[in-house]
């Protein structure tokens, strides 16, 4: 078993016994009980039926008479902090969810801070910390092994004058992550200042987990896990603990074994993930039921960490209060970084569709770990078409130089296509300028309701097409007849398919939705499926509307002045709001990249399994499914305008098509209704993912000769190489 998956197990065994532990926690007094199932709106009966008891032990329980007892216990305990959250307590008192002492004669001991006590506040979720609290004692050594490492002496945190534009979002003690600037102050959200200490790493480390730094991240599904802290160290901070500005392996990028940070964190019986201690290194100590999950993220700024493609120019140079609430609105909106952004949109996944839960095995009684109905659980292997080359399931097929062909590969792709110059027309010629327009975060659009494969494949043969059903077919499209002024739907090329060839279903949908009787010959399909990236797409949905909220631009907007503030946000807009929605977009885009993330390192061999094979989150057909999606989202809009207006594009890249148009922008071509209403089931001007933006404009004779010189105008209609910038 791999250390990954090890300690994923590990952390799950210990989630049951928490969630055991949760039978024994204390319920808030009778009558608050009361308050909050009234208040809620609920009846009896409807707790009752949700929690399978009569109502008469309802009554019971809000009256004093009795108490509830395992399992209905932590089912109801949840249920009543559920409640707490959304109808607080009276400014009046403490918080009635926590008001009943626990039966368990000692505490419960301190996971990552989760239950760290704190001073009485009317709903220590929300709580802001006091300016001067009093600063509380020491804990003791011995409670626990996060606290074994010597503090600093307590020292209580400190408000700059002056405080930047709160997170967006209500934060858990004080917040998710802090950014270290090298002078024993880390800076969280909201300005808040904490000291740490600034001995060694492993101190620093100890602290992050304690009561003093407070740093908490909550979970995103009741049966997920809670984040882990984030420090954040800047170039003078690397330095304070003993960090070089650079790694001298630069293709590894990770520090050396022998390095004396690793040591000390070997010697405190810390330990670092197979990927080492590079710019994103995560320190942990095996989950035990005393102490809990015990891990900690770095990220390195010198190193690298935030990668200018996806947090913008000049993001990990901001002053550390900026990027504290940079960072910490990110965390807010989608989670907190975990490593790159194409890493973060993968563990987005996980963390809202977690693989296990506790569940009771009602022959022995115990808790244990079950899957999660409609998460992926476990790693599964592709079908061999959806495997790429360097696969071992390609490897047992094929020699090792083969080149497949389409009826042995699935290649679903995005577009990047060209006109064919010599189909031009003499209306098209006299027009002025190419217009390129781009879909909105078209991946997460085509990811919304997409039903996707959980469990492995199962091959057939001569099947019944079923657009319903995930999976890779082999068909002949070759003799359906299209518009050659239009790409392909059915290639990324553009170009019309020759012979049989794999399609991931929703193609193959598309072609039946063209009019071609569809007739695979063989298949692999996955009956086990769902609809699995619905919540990451909410997710990354909201986080991408709030953020283009905050630079003026919403769904009220007409296009006219969609088009404008597009044009202009970026000249006023704080740089914090632009990096976090190039990160949000990163997101998306990485995310579906990583489903089928390749191997890397020299040390590699083609034919040989790697790392990301172990994931359960490693599966190419949902990435297929994805693009599949996008790209007949694309064409559909695009043959509508074709056959509607008479628009065809010229080049398409992705998402983004070019246009010709006799006026420089997306209104001096896109089609309306006689009501001034766009042609339903085009291209529509907005904000929201699926609309489109104006991408750019460029002369007619320079996009004319990109295409005799078979280059690609969408790649270039902003004036530089799109792809290349990471759009």
């Amino acid at each position: 078993m791999s250390e990954t998956n090890e300690q994923t197990t590990l952390f799950a065994a210990v989630d049951a016994l928490l969630e055991e532990a949760a039978a024994q926690d204390g319920l808030p007094h009778p009558d608050e009980r009361k308050r909050l199932r009234e208040a809620a709106g609920l009846s009896q009966d409807q707790i009752a039926k949700a929690l399978s008891v009569r109502r008469e032990t309802v009554t019971s329980w809000e009256t004093g008479r009795t108490a509830p007892r395992p399992p209905k216990r932590a089912a109801y305990a949840r249920l009543l902090e559920g409640l707490a959250a959304l109808h607080p307590a009276p400014a009046a008192g403490i918080n009635a969810v926590n008001a009943e002492p626990p039966t368990a004669p000692a505490a419960a001991p301190t996971v990552n801070a989760v239950n760290a006590p704190t001073a009485p506040t009317v709903n220590a979720v929300n709580a802001e910390p006091a300016p001067a609290p009093t600063p509380a004692p020491a804990p003791s050594p011995t409670v626990n092994a996060v606290n074994a490492v010597p503090a600093q002496p307590p020292t209580t945190p400190r408000r700059p004058p002056r405080r930047p534009t709160p997170a967006p979002a209500p934060l858990e003690g004080h917040g998710p992550l802090a950014v270290l600037d090298g002078t024993g102050q880390a800076h969280a959200a909201g300005g808040l200042l904490l000291p740490h200490p600034t001995s060694d790493l492993p101190a620093l480390v100890a602290w992050a987990l304690g009561p003093d730094a407070d740093l908490r991240a909550p979970r995103l599904h009741h049966n997920g896990r809670d984040g882990d802290p984030l420090l954040v160290l800047t170039a003078p901070a690397a330095e304070q603990f003993g960090l070089p500005l650079a790694l001298e392996d630069r293709r590894a990028l990770r520090l050396p074994d022998n390095h004396p940070v690793i040591k000390q964190l070997t010697k405190a019986k810390w330990q670092l993930t197979r990927r080492g201690f590079g710019p994103w290194p995560r320190i942990y100590r095996p989950a035990s039921p005393t102490t809990g999950r015990q891990c900690v993220q770095l990220a390195v700024l010198p190193w690298g960490a935030l990668d200018p493609r996806a947090w913008g120019e000049d993001t990990a140079d901001l002053p550390a209060p900026e990027l504290a609430e940079l960072l910490t609105t990110y965390a807010a909106r989608v989670l907190t970084p975990r490593g790159s952004t194409a890493v973060t949109g993968l563990e987005l996944m996980t963390a809202l569709r977690p693989p296990t839960r506790a569940a009771r095995n009602p022959q022995t009684g115990t808790w244990e770990s079950a899957p999660v109905p409609g998460s992926l659980t476990r790693p599964v292997d592709p079908a061999p078409p959806e495997a790429p080359d360097e696969h071992p399931v390609v490897a047992a097929l094929y020699p090792r130089a083969h080149q497949r062909t389409p009826d042995e590969v699935l290649d679903e792709e995005a577009y990047d296509w060209i006109r064919d110059p010599e189909l031009l027309t003499d209306a098209e010629c006299a027009r002025t300028h190419a217009v390129g327009i781009d879909v909105n975060m078209a991946f997460a659009a085509a990811a919304n309701r997409l039903t996707v494969g959980i469990g492995p494949a199962v091959h057939t043969t001569a099947p019944r097409f079923d657009p319903k059903l995930p999976g890779c077919w082999l068909a002949d499209l070759s003799s359906l007849t299209l518009d050659p002024r239009l790409p392909s739907p059915f290639t990324p090329h553009g170009k019309p398919p020759t012979g049989p060839a794999w399609y991931a279903t929703p193609t193959l949908a598309y072609a039946q939705e063209l009019g071609h009787e569809v007739r695979p010959a063989e298949a692999w399909t996955r009956p086990d499926n769902g609809p699995y990236l619905d919540a990451w797409y909410t997710r990354l949905r909201d986080a991408y509307m709030a953020t283009m909220a905050d630079l003026g631009i919403s769904p009220s907007l007409t296009e006219s002045e969609f088009l404008t503030a597009m044009t202009t946000y970026k000249e006023n807009a704080p740089h914090t709001s632009t990096a976090v929605l190039s990160a949000i977009k990163s997101t998306v885009k990485g995310g579906i990249g990583k489903l089928r993330e390749r191997p890397q390192g020299a040390a590699y061999r083609p034919g040989e399994a790697w790392p990301a094979l172990e994931r359960p989150t490693w599966r190419p057909d949902i990435r297929a499914a994805v693009i599949s999606t996008a790209r007949v989202n694309m064409h559909r809009k695009m043959r509508k305008l074709a056959t509607e207006a008479g628009l065809h594009p010229i080049a398409v890249l992705s998402d983004c098509a070019v246009y010709l148009s006799d006026g420089p922008g997306p209104l001096d071509f896109l089609p309306h209704t006689p009501e001034g209403k766009p042609l339903p089931g085009g291209f529509r001007l907005g904000v929201s993912p699926g609309m489109v933006k104006h991408e750019g404009t460029q002369p007619l004779l320079w996009a004319v000769q990109l295409l005799d010189q078979h280059l690609n105008p969408a790649r270039h209609i902003k004036g530089h190489d799109a792809a290349a910038d990471g759009e």
